[in-house]
């Protein structure tokens, strides 16, 4: 385990000086390269019909990406902005889906259900962010710049995937977007994450997972400080299907990583458990078919009642 957790930390490291080396050119010097498409070093700031601009976290400089993660610019915002408006990109129109991938994974993880939501007539959003690198509030601090980028668009549909529904949570405590729709939570810890605090003080898990890891933590409070949203929202656990699930280090019924009680937001209008692990939850077909159908009609399943996650009573004080 611990020549795993070295070798991750290693490949980290290297990724981060390939990251900052990258050549901040002007506008007259820019070389037409494949990149990766920036995973862990990168935010998305601006979207628009599969054009990126990203942000490095470190340097703070900008690229501009097309939709093959092809870098067309590299320097300040402005040289981005002036070069994406040159190339032939068509406006965008009618709905959105904007998917927001959790802790150390990157959009890849939402090809399968990214295909879905393009073919039900979705503009498709993949939105990414450094998520090893920066803190929930940095995060929430991209997808605004990002949100606010989709000129055109009516109606925006959100579906996260774990930390993923955490970054949304923090960006509506300012001013969210008023074309939000309906949003689908797929293994977000709402109520903080069991495994985050009981490895948050391990040197390997700090380095691995960085400043969100340590947000995460059922004991920071951060989670529970978070707004609900304000807007119809459904959430979807992954689960073993017994009392005990998948990890024994996690209490009740788990998919892996996540507790299915630490999904269960108060104020959703539709619940739902997948028997299936963490990472898979996304290429699941029936999460791809609930997240469809939750878009179009606010529910979850074809038959049967929607099963909302209902509030505690308030407790009533003293006169």
């Amino acid at each position: 385990m611990l020549r795993i957790l070295t070798t991750v930390v290693i490949v980290a490291l290297n990724g981060a000086f390939v990251a900052a080396s990258e050549p901040r050119s002007t506008p007259e010097r820019t070389i037409l390269m494949k990149t990766l498409g920036g995973r862990q070093f990168w935010g998305d700031v601006a979207f628009q019909s599969g054009w990126r601009i990203q942000q490095h976290v470190i340097t703070k400089h900008y690229r501009l990406l097309d939709p093959q993660d092809y870098r067309h610019q590299s320097g300040t915002l402005e040289d981005c902005q002036a070069k994406l408006a040159e190339r032939p990109v068509p406006p965008m129109k009618g709905k959105a889906a904007v998917l927001i991938h959790g802790l150390i994974r990157s959009s890849k993880s939402f090809e399968k259900m990214r295909k879905a939501l393009e073919e039900a007539g979705y503009t498709v959003v993949t939105f990414d962010y450094p998520s090893t690198r920066a803190d929930v509030k940095v995060a929430a601090e991209y997808l605004r710049q990002v949100i606010a980028s989709l000129k055109g668009i009516e109606q925006i549909d959100i579906v996260t995937h774990s930390l993923g529904g955490i970054v949304v949570r923090e960006y509506l405590q300012h001013k969210p977007d008023q074309r939000l729709h309906r949003m689908v939570m797929v293994g977000t810890p709402n109520l903080g994450a069991h495994i985050a605090k009981t490895f948050k003080r391990n040197i390997a898990f700090r380095m691995i997972f960085g400043p969100s890891g340590q947000q995460l933590a059922t004991d920071s409070q951060y989670v529970d400080s978070l707004p609900t949203p304000d807007f119809p929202f459904g959430v979807i656990a992954g689960a073993r299907g017994k009392p005990h699930g998948f990890n024994p280090l996690l209490p009740g019924d788990d998919d892996g990583v996540v507790s299915v009680d630490s999904t269960r937001l108060p104020g959703a209008s539709d619940f739902m458990e997948v028997r299936c692990l963490h990472t898979f939850l996304l290429r699941d077909e029936t999460v791809i078919d609930a997240v469809r159908r939750f878009f179009e009609s606010g529910r979850f399943r074809k038959d049967g009642e929607p099963q909302p996650i209902v509030r505690p009573p308030a407790i009533a004080q003293p006169e």
